[in-house]
């Protein structure tokens, strides 16, 4: 951040950025280790779905307010408002948060054994897919809204903020069925995303519709999340701290995928009107990845 604040070299700001990346997925992995050690087993989606949460309200309030504070302070007041929220964040964790101690000794060997099993390589699988799916059609809603569906540009803040509140919506829904149905949250989340992908494209001119499914989409993205992590935690119990990080890793890795495919897309002249499609086709081959999922939990509870 500070890279940020004080030069104007591209090498710099690109080396910050995969700085934060690095804290971010740190961040992410202790969190939800440290949420599912506070509840009991059966509740461990819940308290996943609760951490990730944060993810929501920050993309209801963050996409809107840093577009309002850099149009007033430039894009540098962006950056200054990152550093006091940090700091603001580091100082309540140290307040609030009781600390917590493992029921045993951490062992890099076990957590690397627990990691070879291929099940929760399948749940990393739909992570990855899932994640992708969903995150195309948001990191490119911008550009939809304005160049296909024809909508003003100053209504597509309040539009971005519809998908936050759906994400937090899912999150809370997902949260609530997750530990009992884990597939069902699976399943519906990567039906939702392919189901509201294809009428967006399909819809593209009717803004009434785009904005509604706007929402949808944004519930179908993140019911899957509490139920991914309980996946996660369920299978390598034993390796909580590597799988709980390689589980950040794979979102981290869905949403980089992003501007790869439609890149891709967009160099081959397909237009923005196409991204849901791609996010479609992903969703798609997020199910039978599932569905394998839950087939090899039938065989080996």
């Amino acid at each position: 951040m500070a890279a940020g604040l004080l030069v104007d070299d591209y090498a710099v700001l690109l080396v910050t950025r995969l700085m934060c990346g690095l804290a971010h997925a740190g961040y992410w992995a202790v969190a939800a280790v440290t949420a599912i050690s506070l509840v009991s087993p059966s509740r461990t989606a819940r308290a996943s779905g609760v951490v990730v949460s944060g993810l929501s309200l920050a993309m209801v309030a963050g996409g809107p307010a840093g577009a309002l504070l850099s149009h007033f302070t430039g894009w540098r007041g962006g950056f200054w408002a990152v550093v006091a929220l940090t700091a603001a964040g580091a100082v309540l964790t140290f307040a609030a948060v009781p600390a917590t101690r493992a029921d045993a000794e951490p062992s890099v060997r076990r957590e690397l054994r627990t990691m070879r099993r291929p099940r929760l390589w399948v749940v990393y699988t739909v992570t990855l897919l899932s994640t992708a799916a969903y995150m195309i059609s948001y990191n490119y809603l911008a550009a939809f809204l304005t160049d296909v569906t024809g909508i003003p540009a100053v209504a597509v803040p309040a539009i971005l903020t519809l998908f936050g509140i759906g994400a937090f919506l899912g999150l809370s829904i997902g949260g609530r069925i997750a530990d009992r149905r884990p597939f069902h949250a699976l399943l519906a989340g990567a039906i939702g995303i392919g189901a509201g992908s294809v009428l967006l494209a399909v819809l593209a001119e009717h803004a009434v519709a785009v904005v509604l499914l706007v929402l949808l989409l944004g519930i179908a993205g993140f019911v899957l999340n509490p139920a991914i992590y309980g996946r996660v935690f369920a299978i390598a119990s034993q390796a909580p701290t590597l799988a709980g990080a390689t589980a950040v890793s794979a979102f981290q890795l869905g949403i980089s995928l992003v501007p790869v495919l439609a890149g891709v897309a967009l160099h081959e002249g397909a237009g923005v009107g196409s991204i849901p499609w791609i996010g479609a086709g992903l969703a798609l081959v997020t199910i039978p990845a599932v569905l394998l999922d839950r087939a090899i939990s039938r065989r080996r509870p």
